[in-house]
């Protein structure tokens, strides 16, 4: 008989098994994608931020009001995550370091290799492709001519 592999949380929430996880996970990531479409990834992470933390300071205060109400003793909510070892270990960051530095290697072989045309049609795709890289921002600007209310503030383009 095969040895099944145990299939990983994440995809039971790709597979729906769990429709209400699955639509959670779906909405809360359609929202951060929404928010990275429109605003700068700097305020997208300041309200994840935010919204973390007006979760679990309000829990926390609702805990403690709980514990002083039923006179109970049950400490810190978070003593669990707290109390939690999450410092890396130097085998893991020596892992870590030799992975970067062995992909670090190969960009730069890739690179060297693409820009001084050691081979023609791969350096012509590349060529292709930062050609068609240049388009983007003015696809971007027909978008918004399309759209004016997508138009940041700011943002140079004639407002």
């Amino acid at each position: 008989m095969p040895h099944v592999l145990p299939i990983s949380p994440a995809l039971h929430l790709v597979y729906w098994r769990d429709p209400r996880k699955s639509l959670a996970a779906f909405i809360s990531s359609l929202m951060v994608l929404v928010a990275m479409a429109t605003l700068s990834v700097i305020s997208v992470v300041s309200y994840l931020l935010l919204a973390c933390l007006c979760v679990t300071i309000t829990f926390r205060v609702y805990k403690s009001v709980i514990q002083a109400v039923q006179k109970s003793h049950e400490g810190h909510p978070f003593r669990s995550q707290l109390d939690r070892d999450i410092s890396v270990s130097p085998e893991s960051a020596r892992q870590l370091a030799e992975r970067c530095r062995n992909r670090l290697n190969w960009l730069s072989v890739q690179t060297r290799r693409l820009l001084l045309v050691e081979d023609l049609v791969d350096s012509l795709k590349v060529k292709g492709a930062a050609s068609r890289g240049q388009q983007i921002p003015a696809s971007q600007s027909e978008w918004r001519l399309l759209f004016p209310e997508t138009r940041m503030e700011g943002g140079g383009h004639g407002t």
